[in-house]
């Protein structure tokens, strides 16, 4: 799996419990062998890449505020493909 794309599986790790939407996306992203980001992002419906969005900008902001540069740049390359 691609770098970013554990980055991200990680960070969805932490909304699986309490939310639908990011559980089925974490599951999408753990069973399915996706090459990048750009293979991730094309299987997303619109409803899921919402999701993203709003998760990945959260968890960006997060890794800013702790200083993980790598973090934050392996998530913003996610969150760049989204759209």
């Amino acid at each position: 799996m691609d770098v970013s794309l554990r980055y991200l599986l990680e960070s969805l790790s932490n909304y699986i419990d309490d939310d639908e939407e990011a559980n089925e996306v974490y599951v999408k992203l753990k069973r399915n062998s996706f090459k990048n980001e750009k293979d991730f992002s094309k299987s997303l419906s619109t409803r899921e890449i919402e999701k993203m969005n709003q998760i990945i900008k959260n968890e960006i902001h997060y890794a800013n505020e702790e200083n993980d540069e790598k973090r934050s740049k392996e998530l913003n390359e996610v969150y760049e493909n989204l759209f």
